[in-house]
């Protein structure tokens, strides 16, 4: 299965359709601490560093695949939402990227506000704009926890196939298991420098966590959100008022502060994927990706329509040649 990643990030994504049966030809990403990130996980990748609007895409031949998480501040309740009105508004890219390579299937993921009422008009030329092309397109809601993800974590995914394999998908169920609270996600690392209070801290932490957000280079550090996540958070027991570069040492009372590498585990990173970069690049990194389970889960789904559909193909061609022979 070959895919383009485009609007990589610091790979959540790609790694989650690593593990649905995915090989990617190319990842694009125009951070370059992200596109570090991704080479330092998995040096083989073929990490184009650029801007997705200079990629063309004509070279790549017999693409299965075309993913991407598309800028999200244009339709995050948390701006301005002008949309396509705004010029980080990557949709008419990963659009034209589309065009050019015609991949049997596409997959694209955004916050939850691009179902706002006010965008209906958008994403309505977004499903012609692929309808046009042969597509049929399935959007949907998705909710990270239901995938075993410690996290509340909405996010819009559009999922387009050629007609062929259409008939075959359908979304993934998730999981019967609840999730892990952010306690049992979180006590191995909380308790790797000695701290005692660790598993007390753990038992009390008895729920998922609200969205991890990383913020922008204009706005948003090293914290855990605006107010009503911080209060959330405080519920929870951690301190969102920043990061720590460890986890709490021995002796240590009051809040602990989340790691980068602990954000990254409540983002369902696994826990040797590394982040270039110092804390609060690092941090938007996590906060800006894909929960690989969810892109996992969603890309097993779109293989397993692909394959079926190809089996089905090959099917007819087998009864069609046989019947030639026949005559």
């Amino acid at each position: 299965m070959r895919s383009i990643e485009i609007c990589a990030g610091a790979g959540g994504q790609a790694l989650g359709l690593e593990q649905a049966g995915f090989n990617h030809v190319v990842l694009v990403e125009i951070e370059k601490a992200a596109c570090e990130t991704l080479r330092t996980n998995r040096p083989k990748w073929n990490v184009l560093e650029g801007d997705v609007r200079e990629f063309k895409a004509n070279d790549y031949e017999n693409i299965d695949l075309v993913a991407g998480g598309v800028p999200c501040p244009p339709f995050s309740v948390a701006g301005k939402q002008l949309g396509n009105e705004d010029d980080r508004d990557l949709f008419p890219e990963a659009l034209r990227i589309v065009r050019e390579c015609n991949p049997k299937a596409v997959m694209l993921e955004n916050v939850r506000g691009l179902f706002a009422p006010k965008f209906s008009d958008y994403r309505n030329h977004i499903k012609e704009q692929l309808e046009s092309m042969g597509y049929i397109c399935f959007w949907e809601l998705v909710q990270a926890n239901h995938y075993g993800v410690p996290q509340l974590r909405p996010r819009t995914i559009l999922v387009a196939l050629k007609e062929k394999y259409a008939g075959y998908f359908t979304w993934p169920l998730g999981v019967v298991a609840p999730p892990p609270t952010v306690g049992q996600a979180l006590y191995q690392e909380m308790a790797s420098n000695g701290w005692e209070g660790a598993r007390g801290w753990a038992e009390r932490a008895n729920d998922i966590a609200p969205t991890i957000v990383g913020g922008s280079k204009k706005h948003g550090g090293a914290d855990l959100g605006p107010t009503r996540s911080k209060l959330a958070w405080s519920k929870l027991g951690v301190n969102g008022h920043g990061l720590d570069e460890m986890p709490p040492p021995k002796g240590f009372t009051g809040m602990p502060k989340l790691t980068v590498k602990m954000a990254a585990l409540i983002q369902g990173f696994p826990t040797d994927w590394f982040f270039v970069g110092k804390k609060t690049p690092a941090y938007r990194q996590v906060g800006n990706a894909f929960p690989p389970p969810v892109a996992k889960a969603i890309g097993k789904a779109i293989k397993k329509a692909l394959l079926q559909g190809d089996k089905e193909i090959n099917l007819e061609e087998y009864v069609y040649e046989e019947s030639r022979s026949a005559r």
